[in-house]
Parts: C-alpha cells; structure tokens; sequence
C-alpha cells in the first residue's frame, strides 16, 4: 500500500513529502522523497504566528490554507515524478505547522487545513495526530518514538536523534516499549541567529559555528534553564527556545561577536541532547540521527565528543535523514487506518495508548 507523508518541522526550512509502500507496521520503504523550499513571507509569517501578535486568528487561517496548497504542491510532484494517479495513494499523513504547544494547559496548535488538502489532491488525509493523547493526558510530543522502534529497533540498545528545529530522542531497547522526548532546541536556534546576521537560513555543515570558540559563561547560563533539568515525559518548542529567550542571556555577555554566539549554540545543542543520553540512555551503543540537523558536520563532532558513542546518520540505515519526519506520518497514516495505537503512556505520559488521528475523506 502507498502513503504519501508530509512534514514542515519547527525549522520551518521547507516541506518534505515522502512517498512510502507500507506494507506491515515494520516494513516501511521510501519509494521517493521530494523537499520544497518555504517561501520567505510564509515562512516569516509562521515564525511571527509563534508569538502573540495583532489579528492572530485571520492571520492562521490565511497561512493554513497557503501552506496546505504548498503541501498539495508536493504531493503532485511526487506523483507525477513516479506516474502514480491520486486513486493509486490510500492516504496522506500530514502533521501541520505547529505555532503554539502548551501541554500543560492541554493544548498543541498546528495550522493545517485538512479537508482543502483533500479537495485540492483527491486523497484522503489523516491529521490532527496529537489532540487525542493530549485529552489522554498526554504531551501530544513527540509523535516518532514508536515509529522509529518499528525501523531502527534491533538487538541493542540504541538512541535515534532527530535533529529538526527542536531536538528529540527515541530510546530503543530490545524487547521494551520505546521511550522518547525533547530534549531542547537543535537548529531554531542557530538558524535564527544565521539568519539574523548573515541572511542565511541555515549554517551550512556548522561552518560558522566551528569558526570560532563557544564562550563557557554563556554556555553555562543556557544549560542552567530549568526545562532542561526536567524529567520525561516532556516536549517543547519556540514557545520557549526562542530568539526572546536567548536575548535574556545574551544580554549578561553584549560583547560577544555573533560567530561566538553561534558556536556556544552548536556545543548548547550537542551538551544538552548529551546530558539527556547520559540520564536516560547510558547503556546505549549507538546513536543514530536524522533531520536536517544530520548534515551539520560539526554538530555530530560535537556529539561524538560529548557522548563519546559511535554517531550515524540514518542514511546508512536505509532510510535517509531528510526522509524520516514525513516517512513517520505515512506511517501514523497507516497506523490510523489500520486501528494501530501510535502512543504510548512511556513517551507522552499519557494514561492509555491512543489511536492518533481523524481521517478526512477525499
């Protein structure tokens, strides 16, 4: 069976779609996968929907629906590129873009406009993955967990690291229910600095983050927030890693050129994401990492050095970095449809595993 997945992370970077044959809840192959670019003012209007801000509502509405038609764009091409009809896809798994996710008030907000989606492609799409382990009681995040266990599990201990705006881990163990969370910010950091200063959206291989030497008292000032010290279940997001928060701890250092700024955010990712393996998963053998965050070169030196284990990127594993999120939503596609419990109480902390999603015919 074909499944279409997409995903837009809190990079906010572009749109993956990745095209799946699915034919058992641990037999996924990517057939084809295909990325498209953020056009800057949605791009600039979502960061801005992070925040409060005037006619919010409107402005939501508007941006759902043009990134639903970008989202429709890709799954086109996708089909085209392998000269499929719509009737030959059984659905599409579409996760939306979150702009607010407060768990605990009971809430995770991701603009998406499921129905148009399914009226401009003709495929049936499933949605809305988190509200239901959230009424649960759940954190609604992270989503992956159990579809990462389903692909990368094997006969040791390993930890999956997706590397996306914000960084989150899965840790498999033979025989045991995966366990996942955030562990805080990745790229939307970096990139917003990057792009703040150079007009670039990202630090390409961490090249100007490894030109220079990260700063010790900053460092120490970013590892100190208490959301880092917290146990799992957790999740987060730009409502909290945002460029506001970071100004708080800058403003303690006003001297310090940007390039430094960036390098003490790569080592606050790689030490951060450190600290959670050391906690939760020090029997670990290997880490595994996807995203788009695969591809900085000098933030996986970081992490070898940090949590001294090997380092891989999923592409040797058959599935390539870029591919993962939206393979994943193909996935909790086909696990709606075929009544799959995609959460479980060990990652979100809800009561009960839950069935995620609502289905929206074509």
């Amino acid at each position: 069976m074909l499944y279409i997945g997409l995903m837009s992370g809190t990079s906010t970077d572009g749109v993956d779609a990745a095209l799946c044959r699915i034919s058992a809840v641990n037999s996924v192959k990517v057939l084809a996968h295909t990325a498209l670019s953020m056009p800057a003012s949605l791009r600039a209007e979502l960061l801005a929907l992070n925040r409060a801000g005037h006619n919010e509502l409107h402005r939501a509405a508007l941006a759902a629906q043009a990134l639903v038609r970008l989202y429709a764009t890709s799954c086109t091409k996708l089909l085209q590129e392998n000269g499929l009809t719509p009737a030959a896809i059984q659905a599409i798994g579409v996760h939306g873009q979150t702009v607010r996710h407060a768990p605990e008030l009971g809430y995770s907000w991701q603009l998406n406009a499921p129905a148009l989606l399914a009226e401009l492609t003709g495929i049936d799409v499933i949605a809305d993955f988190r509200s239901r382990d959230l009424a649960a009681g759940g954190q609604g995040a992270p989503l992956v967990p159990l579809f990462h266990q389903a692909i990368f599990s094997s006969a040791q201990a390993r930890v999956v690291l997706n590397l996306g705006g914000m960084a989150n881990i899965s840790i498999l163990r033979p025989g045991q229910p995966a366990i996942g969370f955030d562990t805080g910010p990745a790229n939307a950091l970096m990139d917003e600095w990057i792009d703040t200063h150079l007009g670039q959206r990202y630090d390409a291989a961490g090249q100007w983050a490894a030109s220079a030497r990260p700063h010790s008292g900053l460092l120490d000032r970013l590892l100190s927030e208490s959301w880092l010290h917290q146990p799992p279940p957790k999740s987060t997001g730009r409502d909290l890693f945002n460029s506001a928060w970071l100004a708080q701890h800058l403003a303690y250092y006003p001297d310090l050129s940007p390039a430094t700024v960036q390098a003490t955010l790569a080592l606050f990712t790689a030490r951060s994401i450190a600290y959670a393996i050391r906690d939760y998963a020090a029997d670990s053998t290997e880490l595994i990492v996807c995203g788009g965050g695969a591809y900085n070169c000098h933030l996986l030196d970081l992490l070898a050095q940090e949590i001294k284990k090997p380092v891989y990127i999923s592409d040797g594993f058959g599935i390539g970095a870029q591919e993962v999120e939206a393979a994943a939503f193909a996935w909790l596609a086909y696990a709606y449809q075929h009544d799959i419990p995609a959460s479980h109480p060990a990652v979100t902390g809800a009561t009960h595993s839950r069935l995620l999603g609502a289905w929206y015919k074509a």
